[in-house]
């Protein structure tokens, strides 16, 4: 038994369910904007009917279109039933989606609006199901908040005075406008990368990178954004978008960019927390090598007096330089 359900762009556009256990269905037509089109086979009258009213039930009678077949084919047990708990109202949050049920196998894909809701209509699947299902979420969050972010950003350059992490007024101007962007992407995060040329020392390029990276996220606390819904990172010379052998070039590679986060482990999260372990690392370890000079120190000490008591106070000095 197979179900496929499909959605477009502006929920909710369309809907394809095609069944499928052990027979051969027809192919589901494309479905119009708006339409729930459900097609595949069944085994029995009664089994599409209650399908059929499910679906009708959710998204109204004149918008589903049925494609459905009735084959001798063969169903898990409760198949009906569980079908039952998949057509459920957050299907609605899904565009460009499309559910199939194939025996005990479920997949979903599609995009919704943010992490939490891709979350949640995970969840809420997963738990409506018996262990002997498998689910496979492939549900993604849309582009439409990054792309509303580009827009506005629009390539312009967030400037700040040369060498310093001080925004200038034409880059608090933009910062501005992105401030109010931010707004309009609330409940998901957003990464604050900081880039720069490769003039001067890279180590050097890397802490300005962050550092103006820190200012912008500072500037957006004070229009009214969340710290916490802006993580920062500093890239340097290390991702440049133009090539840094003119001054054109340079002044494109000199930028901040945003990226909305597409989950809480997502790739922006990973980066930064990637980041923040390195340093702790380096300083732990600079920790134990403290601790195992100071104790080589204090070992030599003590095999010296065990020579010196063995040899008379003569005894060799080659563990104190060890």
């Amino acid at each position: 038994m197979r179900q496929r359900t499909i959605w477009p762009a502006v929920m909710p556009a369309l809907l394809s369910i095609s069944l499928h256990c052990g027979a051969q269905a027809p192919q589901p037509a494309t479905p119009k904007p708006g339409q729930i089109l459900v097609s595949g086979a069944v085994p029995d009258e009664a089994s599409k009917a209650a399908l059929l009213q499910r679906l009708r039930e959710l998204y109204g009678a004149d918008r589903v279109v049925d494609q459905v077949a009735i084959s001798p084919v063969s169903l898990p047990p409760n198949w009906n039933g569980y079908v039952q708990k998949l057509i459920q109202p957050n299907l609605k949050l899904i565009s460009k989606g499309e559910l199939k049920i194939d025996g005990t196998n479920v997949a979903l894909r599609g995009e919704v609006a943010n992490e939490a809701q891709r979350q949640q209509i995970a969840s809420d699947i997963a738990t409506s199901l018996n262990p002997s299902y498998t689910v496979n979420n492939g549900l993604r969050v849309s582009a439409a908040e990054q792309n509303l972010l580009d827009e506005t950003l629009a390539r312009r350059i967030i400037e700040f005075e040369s060498g310093k992490a001080t925004l200038t007024a034409s880059g608090q101007g933009i910062l501005d406008e992105m401030a109010a962007a931010l707004q309009k992407v609330k409940g998901k995060k957003v990464e604050v990368i900081g880039h720069t040329d490769n003039v001067g020392l890279r180590e050097s390029n890397l802490a300005l990178s962050l550092a103006r990276a820190e200012a912008v996220r500072t500037y957006l606390a004070g229009k009214g954004i969340p710290v916490e819904m802006v993580m920062v990172s500093g890239q340097g010379p290390d991702r440049p978008v133009a090539e840094n052998n003119n001054a054109e070039g340079r002044a494109r590679n000199r930028r901040i960019e945003f990226r909305v986060a597409q989950s809480g482990s997502g790739q922006g999260d990973r980066h930064v927390s990637r980041t923040r372990g390195q340093f702790h690392q380096v300083a732990v370890a600079g920790q134990r090598v403290l601790r195992r000079m100071r104790q080589r120190r204090r070992q030599p000490k003590v095999g010296a007096q065990a020579d010196q008591r063995k040899h008379g106070g003569h005894g060799p000095q080659r563990g104190i330089a060890a």
